[in-house]
């Protein structure tokens, strides 16, 4: 799979350098809907998500599969648990130090 991950991330940069695959956004789409409070439209799209990408019709069955696999295992690692993490340590915080007061920011992805 790590194999497989990296061959399909450096087809994707050969492509964007030889200009056959374009990015469907801009830095300044994410910031425009991030402002606007937008984010359900271009910032959780599968299609512009921080998770890499590799599931693609033109795969070999085989290797459809394991861009599935490969693609559920990083949104589980980078978005589900990493929330979860996030959630435990502030609930920690606020369940020790019920008195003060907190500032958090957390990113969109």
């Amino acid at each position: 799979q790590v194999i497989f991950a990296l061959n399909q991330t450096l087809l994707q940069q050969e492509s964007l350098r030889a200009g056959s695959f374009q990015i469907p956004y801009t830095t300044e789409d994410l910031i425009k809907h991030y402002n606007c409070g937008d984010l359900s439209s271009i910032i959780f799209n599968h299609d512009t998500s921080q998770v890499p990408n590799f599931i693609n019709a033109t795969l070999p069955a085989h290797e459809r599969i394991t861009a599935q696999e490969i693609d559920s295992y990083f949104r589980q690692e980078l978005i589900y648990k990493r929330n979860e993490r996030m959630g435990r340590r502030v609930k920690d915080l606020l369940d020790e130090y019920p008195d003060k007061s907190f500032f958090f920011a957390f990113g969109a992805g």
